[in-house]
């Protein structure tokens, strides 16, 4: 693995290669990491969703277009775009180049320059810091000029490094969530949201009637 100059450990390319219905789990408990002139901020991701090639409500869908186009590889690359004409959402894109997949990352519990997220997205509590994918990214300062950066590069802005003690705190956490996604119309139905049930940072939970799979 790559080590950053803060003593990081990068999750490798190969983390990133398999369908994103794979690396969605697989990345809750590893590390967001922006950094930053006050140093490294961020915090442990809690809450993602997988988009796939054949799937009607991934942006890749279409095909290959300008805004897209980070989204077709190389994998371990991170796709940023914007959303309602006012929030970016961040993706890790996965699979070989030339098949466009990302994991969403819809939420993380921030532990690193909490005072720094707060001057950019001032809130009441911690957890509205990065309870949501648009939340998150204003809290870290992710926009458009990050799309296409190296999430496996030591040297990029942006990264995902790997958390030594992940199981730790995914049991901690736990369990793992799996449940239909939100906010879109399309292939809704699919259980492709994967979260951890007793992170304070979830962006949404199920109705009380509704029963997740788990």
């Amino acid at each position: 693995m790559t080590k950053t100059e803060n003593n990081f450990e990068l999750l490798p390319r190969s983390f990133y290669e398999p369908s994103a219905e794979t690396v969605a789990p697989s990345l809750l408990g590893h590390w967001l990491i922006r950094v930053t002139t006050a140093g490294p901020v961020g915090g442990a991701i809690v809450e993602t969703e997988a988009y796939l090639c054949d799937d009607p409500a991934c942006h890749a869908a279409p095909g290959l277009t300008q805004r897209n186009r980070v989204m077709f590889g190389p994998p371990g690359h991170g796709y940023v775009y914007f959303i309602y004409g006012c929030h970016f959402c961040v993706n890790a894109v996965c699979r070989p180049k030339g098949v466009g997949e990302a994991v969403l990352i819809r939420a993380i519990e921030p532990v690193w320059g909490k005072d720094w997220m707060l001057s950019h997205r001032q809130v009441r509590y911690e957890r509205e810091l990065g309870n949501g994918p648009a939340k998150l990214c204003a809290a870290m300062d992710i926009d458009r000029r990050l799309d296409g950066v190296d999430l496996c590069d030591a040297k990029s802005r942006l990264y995902i490094a790997e958390n030594p003690e992940v199981r730790t705190f995914r049991s901690q956490r736990g369990p793992m969530v799996i449940t239909k996604r939100i906010g879109i119309t399309r292939a809704e139905h699919l259980p492709l949201r994967f979260y951890l049930d007793n992170s304070f940072a979830i962006s949404q939970r199920p109705a009380r009637n509704a029963a997740p799979l788990r």
